[in-house]
């Protein structure tokens, strides 16, 4: 083996240890994340019961918070789409 192919190996195989470094830090950060996901998710059940517990409706707020999410136009466009539809089926 001559120079020039031990200095490429050399640098193949440190750009092989950058990228599985690389690889292991997004894996960690996305594993992280997760975790801080799943104790949202624990948190907004816990609300949602003390909603319940309080007396409202937590699937009706899961509709106004869906709802809220969208823009006048969307939403207005999904309640008519609601009302022709049950007016198709004389539910009105």
């Amino acid at each position: 083996m001559n120079w020039r192919n031990l200095v490429s190996d050399d640098i193949t195989s440190e750009a092989q240890t950058i990228a599985v470094g690389q690889l292991r830090a997004f894996i960690e950060r996305i594993e992280r994340l997760e975790e801080e996901k799943k104790t949202i998710g624990d948190d907004i059940k816990e609300v949602y019961a003390e909603l319940k517990g309080s007396g409202f409706d937590s699937k009706v707020v899961r509709t106004i918070i869906r709802l809220r999410k969208k823009e006048d136009h969307e939403r207005q466009e999904e309640e008519a789409m609601l009302q022709l539809y049950m007016d198709a089926l004389g539910m009105s």
